[in-house]
């Protein structure tokens, strides 16, 4: 499924900076096969698969909430509302002054090329989330203060190829890095997925730092 969000519609997925600070620009990395930890450094704490999220938010939380209870008998339940914002109100107290909040840490979204940019000789990138399914519930990182400009640099060797892709109506995806840390005020967001009846949601919020773009050739 194409994931095609251009420019204007990432407000619906994150905080958009204001005014573009070169952030969002950066260079094409190509690797022969994942890890993508490849192209972190080892300071990173790169969360992309279950086991690494729940290890994380344990660290942070302790424990999963109890979904069945926040959500009573749906949004129509009178209480709903209340328990969600007091659940949501006692995690930020209690992980005030955790370490954690100050890790360095980085997650995927997806990504494909969009138009070219002679000036740059770069490609615009459409962006969209990634959805991880945890034992703690469904996970979906959420960049705060993303760059308006989100741009990738292709070396030259790559340059063409990637051209002739595009204009013969290929998608060619990309492996978006974001790497920053959490928001500290408000730092994990727990809530209730629009799309299935009961299934807790959760939204860390991580101020965005730097951005890497990785191409891995499909076999």
């Amino acid at each position: 499924m194409r994931i095609f969000l251009v420019a204007w519609l990432l407000s619906f997925f994150a905080s958009v900076a204001g005014a573009d600070d070169g952030r969002g620009i950066a260079p094409l990395q190509m690797l022969p096969a994942p890890p993508f930890t490849a192209v972190l450094s080892n300071d990173i704490l790169f969360l992309d698969d279950a086991p690494s999220i729940e290890t994380f938010l344990t660290g942070l939380d302790g424990q999963p909430p109890d979904w069945t209870a926040v959500y009573g008998s749906g949004h129509h339940d009178p209480g709903h509302d209340d328990r969600l914002f007091a659940l949501n109100r006692e995690r930020d107290a209690g992980r005030a002054g955790n370490p954690s909040l100050l890790r360095r840490i980085a997650f995927r979204w997806s990504g494909e090329l969009s138009q070219f940019d002679p000036e740059t000789r770069g490609f615009s990138v459409a962006l969209g989330p990634v959805f991880t399914s945890t034992g703690w519930g469904q996970v979906r990182f959420k960049p705060d203060d993303l760059p308006g400009e989100l741009k990738v640099i292709p070396p030259e060797g790559a340059l063409e190829g990637l051209q002739r892709e595009l204009s013969a109506g290929k998608v060619v995806e990309l492996a978006v890095i974001i790497i920053g840390k959490l928001v500290p005020e408000e730092s994990i967001v727990y809530d209730f997925s629009h799309d299935q009846e009961g299934l807790g949601l959760i939204m860390p919020f991580v101020r965005v730092e730097e951005i890497r773009y990785v191409l891995v050739p499909q076999g």
